[in-house]
């Protein structure tokens, strides 16, 4: 039986684990995780140092049988000749196939979830003003404490929203009491006036490993190269994640799942999406789809229409650039509806209804035939947490019949919340029989 080995014990190697395991591979898996943690959620790590979440409600839920995961093991050198990967420890682990999961590595203080656990004093200044950045801020405000967020771009989450978003979240979190300071130049910590200093900087893949090795890194992301079979420049070992260069978790969820199905003898392809990011700012649902705030960060060719709503006094806004009829980049705020459609088509790829308005502001983004019931239940319906609709359908079935209920079971809902309306929509399918009978 033909041996995996996993480096990365993050949320891509637990889908692709649990994956696994739905379809009956019997071989061998180990998985090789650096923290002493299982597997868990870092998304919410704002939510934990701002008190609104346990540590422990981070954890995701225990490998399938027969996945041995190691945890506190740092891989120091992978020799393809052997096929052996060689941990800090002295521990040798053999292969026939090698899966990179190895996530990205901090640029700053939170990457963690003993960084999300660490005490907070007084007042806070925040040096970093990316979705991390601002999640971490708007946690610590609502915990009581006085926060300072100072960000070098003109104004918050600068490379996910156009100008007029990104103004619209500045005024919310000026409303929420946090100070700004925004411009080129973020100043000195020690002049920031803080008791406690935490630098949310962004990350980058963490391809040491496949550096050193000799596989092909991309230049410019660092990322490592991978073909839609997530193979790298070396047969044997494949990619997945943050390391592989996808900036979302919904991409590395669905590279997860395409290894999987390979790995288990099945056909499948990545298919590259536009990122979609669901930064989580209480009052305020904010989405962005592709990226933005930068020359060349939008598509190789410009859009065929481009969409704007603007309602400045409710604080709603949206702008969706729109190529071959499908969403190449959309940034919404105030308009949950919308993100819920929007989310939805970019997701599938499927083409943009003809009333763009009712997408906005409430119309839905499905076709005929689209069934919550018909959903495969290994359908992933909460990124987050990383909850299928099978485990969705397995708690409601248990007792679980009401979203609070449901968010309790199985923590779908609890990270940025774009979930809820499917996960009510499947509920909503499964009481039917039982009131018909």
């Amino acid at each position: 039986m033909k041996r995996i080995l996993v480096v990365g014990n993050g949320p891509a190697a637990h889908r692709l684990t649990d994956r696994l395991g739905a379809l009956g591979h019997d071989g061998p898996v180990t998985v090789l995780g650096a923290e002493p943690h299982p597997a868990y959620q870092r998304t919410l790590l704002g939510s934990v140092i701002g008190g609104d979440l346990p540590p422990s409600a981070l954890t995701l839920s225990a490998p399938p049988p027969g996945v041995q995961v190691r945890t506190g093991v740092r891989v120091v050198a992978i020799d393809r000749a052997r096929r052996q990967v060689r941990c800090a420890d002295g521990a040798v682990y053999g292969y026939d196939t090698l899966v990179l999961a190895t996530g990205a590595r901090p640029t700053g203080d939170l990457h963690t979830l003993d960084d999300g656990a660490r005490p907070v004093r007084g007042r806070v200044a925040v040096v970093g003003g990316g979705v991390l950045g601002v999640e971490t801020a708007t946690a610590l405000r609502r915990r009581g404490h006085r926060v300072v967020l100072a960000h070098g771009g003109p104004y918050p989450m600068h490379r996910h929203l156009d100008e007029v978003a990104g103004q619209l979240v500045a005024a919310r979190l000026e409303s929420c009491g946090i100070e700004l300071r925004l411009g080129a130049y973020v100043p000195p910590s020690d002049t920031l006036g803080a008791d406690t200093v935490l630098r949310c900087t962004g990350t980058v893949p963490d391809t040491a490993p496949a550096r050193e090795a000799g596989l092909a890194v991309r230049h410019g992301t660092g990322s490592v190269v991978v073909d839609d079979r997530l193979r790298t420049s070396d047969p044997s070992i494949r990619a997945i994640g943050a390391c592989a260069g996808t900036p979302d978790q919904a991409g590395s969820m669905a590279q997860a799942e395409t290894l999987a199905t390979l790995l288990a003898g099945g056909e499948a392809r990545y298919v590259p999406v536009p990122p979609l990011l669901r930064p989580r700012v209480p009052g305020l649902d904010i989405a962005s789809v592709g990226t933005w705030g930068w020359p060349g960060a939008g598509p190789a060719t410009g859009p065929d229409e481009v969409v704007t709503f603007s309602d400045p006094a409710r604080g709603r806004y949206a702008r969706i650039e729109i190529r071959g009829e499908r969403i190449a980049r959309a940034v919404l705020v105030g308009l949950p509806e919308g993100i819920a459609a929007v989310g939805q088509l970019s997701a599938t790829g499927r083409p943009v209804p003809a009333d763009r308005l009712a997408l906005l502001l409430g119309g839905r983004a499905e076709e005929p035939g689209d069934d919550p019931a018909a959903m495969a239940d290994e359908a992933v319906l909460c990124h987050c947490n990383n909850v299928s609709k099978g485990t969705v359908v397995r708690a409601w079935q248990d007792g679980a019949r009401e979203l609070t209920a449901l968010a309790a079971a199985t923590r779908a809902t609890t990270g940025c919340g774009g979930c809820a309306e499917t996960v009510r929509a499947v509920c909503a399918a499964l009481r039917v029989p039982e009131e018909v009978g």
